[in-house]
């Protein structure tokens, strides 16, 4: 059946850059432990099995920098290794725990499974999960984009030079990583303004995507709403996400995640069990943490944490699969309606954060299988098409002009700059401003070694200072101390470096401490904040 519509997936991945060489079980690295086995590795296992079955997935994923790094980070790959083989031994306790439980004993079993999945996978491929997906990519299965070089949110850097630094380190990183250039650009929480334009495609970016209210802002210039691609006036390719689709599986109050059979996300094991028989599973501290075992279910509105029910995959399963077939059903019906009042093709844009699925919504990989494997099996008229086809294959779109916004609360930059975090903004402004006029200091001038180490090292923290995940941290009180120490330490560091190069006074000894723990972008050049000659 020919199409009536197409569908483009668009699945954000992104996690803060965590990293603490020092310690052997630190809390927040955990972030990227679990990710890894509850989403990423999941997620690659599903698009390596659909293509091996002739089914192309057709998703594209944006990776930002800082996850990339994390994913081909030694030290990290073997504390996973580690993080994986204690999860293995402590199933194999609960296996003999539950043998008398079946229902507690089916869950025990899919874990076991789960986090054998990641064992095998990650041996396969010697811990690097880029390569996979790198493998993916140029078989034409998937396509790869990035994002800003530490996720910060564009419009709120004030500097121009900032806003330069972190798409062109992104697209350095991204060669590096992928042995090509990136054609898409993830636009760090959807964040968008005007200027952004011209820095986007000087930096070499086809297209990019916003929240669907910057679209509709354009009024009679978008006449197809957000079922279309656009283009500003610079020649930059533009999606608009679409609020239908990504509500259904984003929002856990009126979306699928918040299905009664679905697993229970609050609910951990490590708080649970007997504290004597999970410590050699906890931190070196021994103090209770989340395990990333998850026994319940959400149960029913409202439950209370102690009153959820066991999981049950068989009937989480069913429920996927129920799912998948009424959001291809609401598609359709948007293809249908679009395609009977305009008489054309619409596009919907979907975009999601990766770790939602897996990690938050537990059966998000397995609903994603089941649409992608329904479309086929049932011959129905949507398609799956990455942005760099679906541009190659329509006409020149039409030009707009976009409106300022982001896909935050609020529909703008509430989250990121409000009562609970604007304190950091003077902090990270401060390392800017200095890293800016210290690179136009040195530009043109032949440093020794030591001297270009540390101006290179104070660039990496300048970009680290200006990370959105430390204001967004503080804003939902998650970890706010840890993203206040984040924060306030790389823009010291900065500042610090920075001082020492000009009173040519270089701690060395310190210095490569900081390499060693803030070792991302491995060829950055403190340059690239230097301010643009004018004639």
């Amino acid at each position: 059946m020919s199409s009536r519509g197409s569908l483009m997936f668009l699945l954000h991945a992104h996690l803060p850059y965590v990293n603490h060489p020092q310690d052997s079980a630190f809390l927040e690295e955990s972030w990227f432990f679990e990710a890894v086995v509850e989403t990423y590795v999941p997620l690659i296992s599903v698009l390596e099995r659909l293509s091996a079955e002739g089914i192309r997935p057709g998703v594209t994923i944006s990776i930002s920098p800082t996850l990339g790094a994390m994913l081909e980070n030694e030290a990290l790959e073997r504390k996973l290794g580690i993080y994986v083989e204690s999860r293995l031994e402590l199933l194999e306790k609960e296996l003999e725990r539950a043998k008398d439980d079946p229902a507690l004993l089916k869950i025990v079993q899919l874990y076991h499974a789960l986090y054998a999945e990641a064992a095998e996978l990650l041996h396969k491929y010697s811990g690097d999960l880029i390569t996979p997906l790198k493998a993916l990519q140029h078989a034409g299965q998937i396509e790869i984009i990035t994002t800003a070089a530490t996720h910060a949110v564009l419009p709120l850097l004030a500097r121009p030079e900032a806003v330069r630094a972190q798409l062109a380190v992104a697209a350095e990183d991204y060669q590096d990583r992928f042995n090509r250039k990136a054609a898409g650009f993830w636009l760090p929480e959807c964040a968008y303004e005007p200027r952004l334009n011209s820095y986007l495609k000087l930096s070499g970016f086809d297209y990019t995507f916003m929240e669907s209210h910057a679209v509709e802002a354009a009024g009679e210039q978008a006449p197809n709403g957000v079922y279309s691609p656009y283009r500003t006036s610079n020649g930059l390719g533009l999606f608009a996400r679409d609020a239908a689709s990504s509500r259904e599986v984003w929002s856990a109050k009126f979306g699928y995640p918040g299905d009664p059979a679905y697993r229970e996300f609050y609910r951990d094991y490590g708080y649970d069990g007997d504290l004597e028989y999970l410590k050699p599973y906890l931190g070196n501290d021994g103090a209770r943490r989340p395990l990333g075992l998850k026994y319940h279910r959400i149960t029913g509105p409202g439950a209370d944490l102690a009153a959820k029910q066991y999981y049950d995959p068989d009937e989480a399963l069913a429920r996927v699969e129920a799912h998948a077939t009424d959001f291809l059903d609401r598609r359709q019906r948007q293809t249908d309606d679009f395609y009977a009042d305009r008489g054309g093709r619409p596009l919907i844009v979907s975009c999601y954060d990766a770790e939602l699925f897996g990690h938050w919504w537990f059966e998000g990989p397995a609903f994603l299988e089941a649409v992608i494997r329904r479309i086929r099996t049932e011959r129905l008229p949507l398609q799956f098409v990455t942005p760099t086809e679906y541009l190659n294959s329509c006409q020149e779109p039409q030009e707009i002009a976009p409106g300022m916004s982001s896909w935050g609360e609020n529909g703008y930059f509430d989250p990121w700059v409000n009562e609970s975090n604007d304190f950091i903004y003077p902090a990270v402004y401060a390392a800017t401003d200095k890293m800016i006029e210290t690179a136009n200091r040195f530009r043109n001038q032949d440093l020794n070694s030591l001297a270009t180490r540390a101006l290179n090292q104070a660039a990496r923290e300048t970009l680290l200072s200006q990370s959105s995940d430390w204001a967004f941290l503080l804003y939902i009180g998650s970890h706010s101390d840890y993203a206040k120490g984040r924060l306030e330490d790389h823009s010291a560091n900065a500042l610090r470096l920075l001082g020492e190069v000009i009173e040519k006074r270089v701690d060395e000894q310190a210095l490569a401490a900081l390499e060693r723990k803030n070792n991302l972008f491995p060829r950055i050049d403190f340059r690239i904040f230097a301010s643009v000659s004018k004639f």
